[in-house]
């Protein structure tokens, strides 16, 4: 094709006799976004954060109107609950001072263990007389509408220190982190019908699996909401633990572990928990480790290691993968059908690093609402 003769003026709009008209139409949106443009892009942002910010505060005043609900119909309150709630929801708990990290974690160990023991017993003061059970589940309601209140402020307290300044890259963080944090919210928020129905959440599977190993065993309470049997495998001796179900409680591993290592010599620990999936990695797979597999804010892993430490016992662990959502919501059928096989795995873990007449302790680890041991 020739282009010698071609009109390229022609065909852009660009001869001498431009129309003015054209050229403002053109040149006006660049002037806008060299002067305007991070404005611009601050008012879309916070229209996308709005709209975020207003779903949290309603996952918010719902966990809130959930709890008091359950409590005037199913529990019978001395008075009127809704001003005790809303002071519940308002507590915080300050860490302790870290400069000095040497003692850290029994500071923090206290500080945790004072507040449950705290609220515990508040709970437990708005009612004539109240079963642990129903006990642990208003704590756990509690806590899951606190956490959806403290999640609202904060995110709403970084959006109008943003908006306040006109400050774009103050926003851009919480643009960039709003989602995970709505699907968490959106977690907490599927898992409060969960928690009132006593159903089994998937962060269950490791009492799930311990409780099915406990079945004709006699059980008894060695340590706060956590319960033991004990039993022989192919010569060996078990000791199986996991909290006290069908409650909603993690138990008190640490505790329980501790005072099974002071009588007895134990050869091996073997964990069983729940674990964080990565984007692309199938739900309900289930790995094998090494080390404490338990989660929190690290206390019980700090004191099971150091038992561990002290009496030179290897711990050995098995996960099953899910979601953050998966975890704290009804469990799925893909990770219930799980249990029959990682029971056979610890077996087979027991088999591989343990000897004949050897001890061993299995910790099935999570929330054992809706699974009785």
């Amino acid at each position: 094709m020739d282009f010698t003769n071609f009109d390229f003026d022609q065909l852009f709009g660009m001869k001498d006799d431009t129309n003015p008209l054209m050229m403002l139409v053109w040149i006006l949106p660049i002037i806008l976004f060299v002067f305007y443009g991070q404005r611009i892009q601050l008012y879309v942002t916070s229209g996308e954060i709005k709209k975020g910010i207003k779903k949290l505060g309603g996952f918010s005043e719902e966990s809130r109107n959930e709890l008091i609900n359950y409590i005037n119909k199913n529990l019978n309150p001395k008075n009127n609950p809704e001003k005790k709630i809303d002071q519940f929801l308002d507590y915080f708990t300050i860490l302790p001072v870290d400069m000095d990290p040497n003692g850290i974690v029994e500071k923090v160990h206290h500080t945790v263990r004072s507040r449950e023991d705290y609220t515990r017993e508040h709970v437990k003061s708005l009612f004539s007389e109240i079963s642990d059970t129903e006990l642990s589940k208003v704590q756990t309601l509690l806590e899951i509408a606190s956490s959806l209140q403290m999640i609202h402020k904060i995110i709403n307290h970084m959006f109008l220190t943003a908006k306040k300044q006109n400050n774009y890259p103050l926003i851009l963080p919480l643009q960039m982190i709003l989602p995970f944090i709505m699907e968490q919210a959106e977690a907490m928020k599927e898992a409060i019908p969960v928690f009132k129905t006593d159903q089994p959440v998937g962060d269950g599977i490791g009492p799930m699996v311990v409780g099915k190993m406990m079945l004709n065993n006699p059980k008894e309470i060695i340590a706060f909401q956590t319960a033991i049997a004990k039993t022989e495998f192919e010569n060996r001796k078990l000791f199986l633990l996991k909290a006290e179900g069908p409650g909603s409680t993690v138990g008190r591993p640490a505790d329980a572990l501790q005072s099974i290592t002071s009588e007895n010599k134990i050869d091996a620990i073997i964990m069983i928990d729940a674990a964080l999936k990565m984007e692309g990695e199938d739900s309900a797979s289930v790995a094998r480790g090494f080390g404490a597999a338990i989660g929190g804010i690290g206390t019980e892993k700090f004191h099971i290691e150091a038992i561990a430490t002290e009496k030179q016992i290897p711990v050995f662990s098995i996960v099953v993968k899910q979601s953050v959502k998966e975890a704290i919501t009804l469990m799925t059928k893909e990770i219930a059908d799980q249990a029959d096989d990682v029971r056979s795995q610890v077996y087979e873990m027991i088999k591989e690093n343990t000897q004949e007449g050897q001890s061993v302790v299995v910790i099935g680890v999570g929330n054992t609402v809706g699974v009785p041991q």
